[in-house]
């Protein structure tokens, strides 16, 4: 086993109390209790029983894990493998994690985004994948990108399992009240701002809103930033571009929503979230991440009162942030062998197909994405999967946690109106090249 840094624990921290505030797959889901330990170690080619552990943090994906497992075990009867579930809600589940791979007993297999890999790869907490990825199928059945997100200096450390993209959400009931025309898969930022102003111009009453506008990278600004030709991060990690024009036009286009009263101040969506504000039926329009639909596909309130179009373009240009998770090997498993071999089953066809069916989240394989789409006929899902292969990465970094935190803080001053977006972007990159400079 690689020796677990010291540094892997002071970065952790960071990452821990920061990124669990930020947008990523699946974190809004319901708590549950755990059972630890990672069971027996004992060889799985000599046909002795295996025991192995499966860190999650989503209960809504609880069944169809349980139907992996089901499957993987009816097929490898020496193996047994046991859900460890943990809240990601908080930073709960970064915690825990920590906390076993001090103790050295993680679970075997472990879901993982690309927001963490950076720290957990130099931490010494992944096993080495790339010779068992490069034995399978993985590299001719899954987008490049995908299985590149988990690469770091020519060595893969995940099985991608899902993606996310966005998508704009719309409320049929409050759209038809007001006599407006519902969105389109083919509408621009320009027809979204005049689709809003319409809303709000037929009346909508109090508490509710034509659209939501909070300080959210991965949903809203890094879409339009990417789509403005702006970036976040130089090629080679070590600058920042918030003093470019072209990043600042990809985020004042959201203060301009707030500063003409069609979303909700930042104050009022720090307190409520646009989802939940959605949800309550006080948005007429929202971008949401495709982990959402379980939770908007189960709201009685609006179920059946909305749909979603694709995002509408910047520019002219595709906009659009994808995400996602993958599955990784615990370097410190006793059974690592059985682990790894788990590991690129779950990325099989085989695999990736019961994923796709139960309709939790749109499979990483090429061949079984419109799974999502088809699991759910009532609204129209394929605008998550439409442009996938045309969305933007999400900037990672080793200190990837603590740039998110410092930009979230500071664009929060322009978002309210307390300092003007040159002048927080101007002092951000001072702080956050800063920052990078520290990885010299």
């Amino acid at each position: 086993m690689k020796k677990v840094t010291k540094r892997f624990f002071a970065l952790l921290a960071t990452a821990t109390m920061s990124i669990a505030a930020l947008g990523a797959c699946g974190n809004n889901a319901a708590s549950n209790t755990t059972k630890s330990g990672t069971g027996s170690a004992v060889n799985s080619a000599s046909g002795e029983k295996v025991s192995l552990a499966l860190g999650i943090w989503d209960e809504k994906q609880r069944p169809m894990t349980e139907k992996l497992i089901e499957a993987y075990t009816k097929a490898n009867p020496n193996v047994s493998v046991e859900i460890q579930l943990t809240p990601y809600k908080g930073g709960e589940y970064w915690t825990k994690l920590e906390a076993a791979a001090t103790g050295g007993k993680a679970p075997d297999v472990f879901w993982l985004n690309v927001l963490h890999l950076d720290t957990y790869a130099e931490g010494g907490i992944l096993a080495d994948l790339t010779d068992a990825i490069g034995k399978s199928d993985i590299k001719a059945s899954f987008p490049e990108a995908l299985v590149n997100n988990y690469v770091r200096n020519g060595v893969n450390y995940a099985v991608p399992k899902d993606f996310d993209t966005n998508a704009l959400w719309f409320n049929k009931e409050i759209f038809d009240k007001a006599k407006v025309a519902y969105p389109t898969n083919d509408m621009t930022y320009d027809d979204l701002m005049a689709m809003a102003e319409n809303l709000k111009k037929a009346g909508l009453g109090d508490g509710v809103y034509p659209f939501a506008c909070p300080v959210d990278f991965q949903t809203w600004y890094y879409q339009t930033v990417y789509a403005n030709g702006g970036y976040i991060l130089s090629e080679d990690k070590m600058s920042t571009g918030y003093d470019d024009p072209k990043t600042q036009g990809g985020i004042q286009c959201w203060i301009d929503f707030i500063n003409k009263d069609l979303s909700p101040s930042s104050a009022s969506l720090a307190e409520t979230s646009a989802d939940a504000m959605f949800e309550a039926g006080q948005l007429a329009m929202n971008f949401a991440g495709s982990y959402m639909v379980p939770e908007y596909a189960g709201n009685e309130t609006i179920k059946d009162k909305i749909d979603c179009v694709e995002i509408p373009t910047f520019n002219g240009v595709e906009d659009n942030c994808i995400n996602g998770l993958g599955y990784a090997v615990y370097e410190g498993s006793p059974n690592k062998e059985a682990a790894t071999a788990f590991a690129i089953w779950l990325g099989s066809k085989e695999a990736m197909k019961i994923q796709g069916e139960a309709g939790a989240v749109i499979s990483a394989r090429t061949d079984a994405q419109d799974l999502f789409a088809k699991a759910n006929s009532t609204y129209n899902l394929a605008a998550y999967t439409n442009h996938a292969d045309k969305a933007y990465p999400l900037p990672v970094c080793k200190n990837a946690a603590e740039l998110y935190d410092l930009e979230s803080k500071s664009l929060n001053k322009a978002y309210s109106g307390e300092m003007s977006l040159a002048d927080v972007c101007k002092q951000l990159k001072t702080e956050a090249d800063a920052l990078l400079a520290k990885n010299k």
